[in-house]
């Protein structure tokens, strides 16, 4: 095995991860469910907002999972 080979293809990996998050990051905002589904937690007091998505995450979760065990295959 040629060590810069296989830094040649972790490179490539990072790129194509890079590009994919960019690309959700900016579509992200128009998706209308995404972050306002039930079970969002929105705190405001004051000038300090928290956001915690929790229902959000169990979905997104629940899809992953469903996704990778049809790959694993």
């Amino acid at each position: 095995m040629n060590p810069l080979n296989e830094i040649g293809k972790l490179l490539l990996f990072l790129g194509i991860f890079m590009v994919l998050a960019g690309l959700l990051l900016m579509f992200l905002p128009k998706i209308p469910f995404v972050g306002k589904l039930p079970g969002d937690i929105v705190i405001r007091k004051g000038n300090f907002t928290f956001y915690f998505p929790l229902a959000t995450s169990i979905i997104l979760s629940i899809i992953l999972t469903i996704i990778f065990s049809i790959f694993r295959r």
